[in-house]
């Protein structure tokens, strides 16, 4: 029996991310900045100043695309790379003063996106689906899913 493509899950998950992604990007555009970037740089200022891996776990992305999305931000002076002075093999990413700017002036573009989602969706349905995709990006799904196979 062949699924069909509207009922994948993965399949459903990725036009959804691709169209809302594209709506947030358009807002965002007068920042210069992308989501995947706004993104990176808010979970940077919320964890301090983390290594590459721990914000590659919180992004929930592999370090090779971690690294490609910092890139523009380390080029355009948002972010610093530096060792970790406790484990030299170890690189911290932090924001500069230029990228809490940037993010001070991206911020409230985002939160009209965000207060705009929220209006056509329907505020508490937009709720739930945050939460549940918190649940799908949880270590715990990810556990569930491949005992299953």
């Amino acid at each position: 029996m062949t699924i069909p493509p509207t009922r994948c899950s993965n399949a459903a998950l990725r036009r959804a991310t691709r169209s809302v992604g594209q709506l947030y990007d358009d807002a965002l555009a007068p920042s210069g900045l992308r989501t995947t970037q706004f993104g990176l740089l808010g979970t940077i200022r919320r964890l301090g100043s983390p290594t590459m891996g721990e914000l590659a776990d919180a992004m929930v992305m592999d370090l090779s695309g971690l690294a490609h999305t910092l890139k523009p931000l380390t080029r355009d002076g948002y972010v610093s790379v530096v060792p970790d002075p406790q484990d030299r093999r170890a690189r911290r990413i932090a924001l500069t003063p230029s990228g809490t700017a940037k993010l001070a002036e991206a911020t409230p573009l985002w939160r009209a996106a965000q207060d705009r989602f929220d209006a056509a969706f329907g505020p508490d349905q937009a709720d739930l689906l945050r939460d549940l995709l918190h649940r799908l990006a949880r270590p715990e799904f990810r556990e569930a899913f491949g005992a299953g196979s």
